[in-house]
């Protein structure tokens, strides 16, 4: 009777994948039956939970690929039709790092970023970097603290921040996301020394490369669980969305617009809608609302 290791994908490369079972990492392949037929997205991708066999040589193969829970997702438009490209699998949270200042926040950016992670149902963490060049960070990410999102405010330069950042990470498989200049690598390496050279290596060479080629990748933490750079938010699509799904993808606006008068209610003219009104109180951001409608319409 066969023996099976489980184990976690912690990096992938041209069709081989690296394995940590816990008694060690072993470098797999994936068994020929499993990419028999037809398929729009990948099989198996790095954040896959995984059973393999051990060959003689120390290699392996990948039996089964256990289901996911949850993924960030890439349309790859291809000849034969969409593909659907798996960033990261089964990842805990996304943990999106901008700075305060220099170069200053780009909001309408944040809020693409957490209506992606809404919509593929990813709990979301702000990090407000670089508070130490900000009189009042509260001023410009405290917004999100209302809405229900936690934020962490950190500097690299000082060190604020970092151990709730560490803890908020710990046992955790995180996907890092923001825009550069952010200071990202900075913070990775006042969490974990060389975490965040690593980090920049891997998408270094995935900006150079094409997707197919460069390797995607875990990196431990100290503390227990892993962080993985997915650079590219800013490309991915809102893909199947329509326009009149978008509010379920704001927090805030969710709850109102089951009070709408009219169930396809826009939020844009329409008599009886709650949001509106609630917009007209204060009781919502302008700038969030200001989003909804430019990510309705399509718009960056």
């Amino acid at each position: 009777m066969t023996d099976f290791l489980s184990g976690l994908i912690i990096r992938a490369q041209s069709g081989f994948f690296t394995v940590e079972t816990g008694a060690g990492a072993v470098v797999c392949g994936l068994r020929g039956r499993l990419k028999r037929g037809p398929r729009d997205g990948d099989l198996v991708a790095v954040g896959d939970r995984v059973r393999i066999t051990r060959l003689a040589d120390g290699s392996g193969v990948i039996e089964e690929i256990e289901e996911r829970t949850r993924s960030i997702v890439r349309l790859d438009p291809r000849p034969q039709g969409i593909y659907q490209q798996i960033l990261l699998a089964n990842c805990d949270q996304a943990v999106f790092v901008f700075a305060c200042a220099h170069p200053n926040p780009k909001l309408r950016m944040l809020d693409r970023f957490l209506v992606i992670a809404e919509k593929q149902k990813i709990p979301s963490i702000i990090v407000a970097n670089k508070i130490d060049l900000a009189d009042d960070p509260k001023n410009i990410f405290g917004l999100y603290e209302t809405i229900g999102y936690r934020v962490i405010y950190t500097s690299a330069e000082t060190g604020a921040g970092v151990d709730e950042l560490r803890a908020a990470l710990a046992n955790k498989l995180s996907a890092l996301a923001g825009p550069s200049g952010a200071g990202k690598s900075s913070l990775l390496n006042a969490l974990q020394p060389g975490l965040g050279l690593a980090v920049n290596e891997i998408s270094e060479a995935m900006g150079k490369g094409k997707h197919t080629t460069v390797s995607r990748q875990l990196h431990p933490l100290a503390e227990g669980g892993y962080v993985a750079d997915t650079p590219g938010w800013k490309s991915l699509a809102l893909w199947d969305t329509e326009p009149e799904e978008m509010d379920a993808y704001f927090p805030e606006l969710a709850p109102l617009a089951a009070a709408c008068q009219f169930s396809d209610c826009s939020h844009t003219h329409e008599p009886g809608c709650a949001v509106l009104a609630a917009l007209k109180e204060g009781k919502i951001h302008a700038e969030r609302y200001d989003s909804y409608l430019r990510l309705r319409a399509g718009q960056e």
